[in-house]
């Protein structure tokens, strides 16, 4: 109810009141007041009238008024009154689906179904598939659970497990234009000044008893399509088995109906190398983990991110993949994105010659990470150059070394980083010599089987030396030479124009990715994965990068995490009452926070009433 007050020339006031309705207008970013009706006069006001309407509308809704004040205004009646029937958080799912069609990716995701035999309800399957990574991470057959009883996601009341997985599959066949049309908008949204590219990548593995059998893949990792069976029994292959699209093989909700059920066939029986194949390699299988499990089979992920943290694309590669290569591999997939001139920041793994000169081929750039214990020419030469650090940062000194006249090297040293490490390389030092103290008196089998064990302890095998008389020893030259590398790292760029401090800060911003491994890893569960046909394992990766996504540009453009925006969102709920004349579904008030959020966002809230339906017992 608004008022509104005119003052009369006399010096009296009239008051007025109005039924109004506050609506959000999107392009100036405030809500109006809109009239829906003018009562008159407050002190003319028909009061009997107003009982009256009243009256009436409480009886539309199942109650009946009461004669009473105050909370006893309305009592409910029994049946056939009005019942509430549920209450479903709403929030968390409604801001993502906002965001989600802020950005296009549901008008994306139906041009790309148009012209096909996919029902148009994939599109519907697949956020709801990202909503619950983002707010409630389960396997897809619990989503379908939480779809049905835990959450309100306009569009679709349920699906099937089933409807998840083909439109996984459908998800991973149009992933190189997903990924582009999202990075478009992204960018145009966030007006991302996508100078620099962070590249990194990680494992996860599976806690499963065998790697999968190896198959023929392509350099870039991906399996080669099955050669057609023309010796089989029946002539009828069926490697060829994905001539229906529409998911038609994933009758059992693990997929294993998709003629090669463990992806174990490569359809080389004669043992022919097959055209393009570059290795032959199971996709879960062992590698060196990122997680100290090498005992477990797994995969390698790798992530290309903004320097606002914004994930723009996911890569799968088989377990045993090596670091170095990958980066050309993503450079060249990202070569057609309207990206300008980029600096290319990775960390060590990736610093070899061929990835150097790929990366700066076409104009671009690269800042990469220099193992300092490798003992290559450019690190000695590196760290043997005099001269005087300059102050970046509290915890940061930078200083550049003529090492080569093509490239650029930068010596970067964190004096905390070095306290750090200079106190953990002590107490290795203290266990060690607790180990070997009075080693001397032992039988030499003994002395070796103590050998033995410090060998299985890198950190403190580092430090041991063995004389040519069979004596443990603590090596004082190792100890120094490792003193003079504490909190120090090595940088190398070809980039001219670039000054220490930017390339030493944009290094440091590399920790962008390793927090959104975290974040994918604890926040969204990337593992465990329940899936193990490659294809799904791959949709999987991609379902977790949407999420991701959606939970960045929250963090960007909210300021705030993704834990505590989820928090506050999912406060907001939606109830359904059902009566005699209908049903209706009416939103909680959203919290000053939750409000906020919107705001930042740009995302209108959820309206008080969300659906209405007058059809009795609907």
């Amino acid at each position: 109810m608004k008022t509104s007050t005119r003052r009369n020339r006399d010096g009296s006031r009239v008051t007025y009141l109005q039924l109004a309705h506050s609506e959000w207008d999107p392009a100036a970013k405030s809500s109006r007041t809109k009239v829906l009706y003018s009562l008159g006069r407050a002190d003319e006001l028909d009061r009997a009238a107003i009982e009256r309407l009243i009256a009436s509308l409480t009886r539309l809704l199942g109650v009946e008024p009461a004669t009473g004040p105050g909370p006893e205004r309305a009592r409910v009646v029994g049946v056939p009154g009005l019942a509430f029937t549920d209450s479903r958080p709403l929030g968390g799912a409604w801001l993502l689906e906002r965001l989600w069609q802020q950005l296009g990716i549901d008008t994306l995701l139906a041009r790309l179904a148009a012209g096909t035999r996919r029902d148009p309800i994939v599109e519907r399957v697949l956020f709801t598939l990202v909503a619950n990574r983002a707010l409630a991470p389960s396997s897809k057959l619990a989503a379908t659970g939480w779809l049905a009883d835990r959450v309100h996601i306009p569009g679709i009341e349920a699906t099937s497990d089933d409807a998840c997985y083909r439109a996984m599959d459908w998800l991973l066949a149009v992933e190189p234009q997903l990924a582009r049309g999202v990075f478009d908008q992204v960018a145009h949204l966030l007006n991302l000044e996508v100078d620099l590219i962070f590249f990194d990548t990680t494992s996860t593995y599976f806690e499963t008893e065998d790697p999968d059998e190896p198959v023929w893949r392509n350099p870039n990792g991906r399996r080669l399509p099955d050669r057609p069976a023309a010796d089989s029994v029946d002539g009828n292959s069926r490697g060829n088995s994905d001539g229906n699209s529409d998911g038609n093989s994933d009758g059992n909700s693990d997929g294993n109906s998709d003629g090669n059920s463990d992806g174990n066939s490569d359809g080389n029986s004669d043992g022919a190398v097959p055209e393009g194949a570059a290795d032959r390699v199971g996709f879960r299988t062992y590698g060196k983990s990122k997680d100290s499990r090498d005992d477990l089979p797994q995969v390698i992920v790798g992530m290309a991110v903004t320097r606002d943290g914004i994930p723009v694309r996911v890569w799968c590669w088989p377990g045993n993949t090596s670091d170095s290569p990958l980066i050309r591999q993503v450079k060249d997939e990202l070569r057609d994105w309207t990206l300008g001139k980029v600096i290319w920041v990775a960390d060590r793994g990736f610093t070899s010659a061929e990835n150097r000169r790929h990366l700066a081929a076409g104009g671009h750039g690269y800042i990469l990470g220099e193992k300092l214990r490798s003992g290559s020419p450019e690190a000695k030469a590196a760290l043997s150059r005099q001269g005087r650090y300059q102050q970046v940062r509290d915890n940061l000194r930078v200083k550049e070394v003529k090492v080569s006249e093509t490239e650029r090297f930068i010596i970067c040293h964190n004096p905390a980083a070095a306290d750090r490490d200079a106190a953990i390389r002590q107490r290795l030092i203290d266990r060690l010599q607790a180990l070997i103290d009075g080693s001397d008196a032992l039988p030499p089998t003994k002395r070796a089987e103590l050998r033995g064990v410090i060998s299985t302890k890198p950190g403190l095998h580092r430090y041991l030396r063995t004389t040519p008389s069979g004596l443990l020893r603590l090596d004082a030259a190792k100890v120094a030479a490792e003193a003079r590398l504490d909190g120090k790292y090595l940088l190398r760029t070809a980039d001219p124009h670039l000054s220490a401090e930017d390339i030493a800060l944009g290094y440091k911003q590399l920790l962008e990715v390793e927090r959104g491994w975290r974040d994918m890893k604890q926040l969204l569960d990337l593992r465990p994965v329940y899936h193990r046909l490659e294809d799904r394992i791959r949709a999987h990766v991609l379902l977790c990068w949407l999420a991701l996504l959606l939970a960045r540009i929250v963090e960007t453009r909210a300021d705030t995490t993704w834990t505590r925006a989820r928090d506050q969102l999912q406060r907001l709920h939606v109830g359904t009452f059902t009566g005699p004349a209908g049903t209706f579904r009416q939103t909680t008030a959203p919290t000053p926070e939750a409000r906020r959020l919107h705001e930042a966002l740009g995302l209108a809230l959820p309206p008080k009433i969300l659906h209405l339906d007058t059809k009795p017992g609907s």
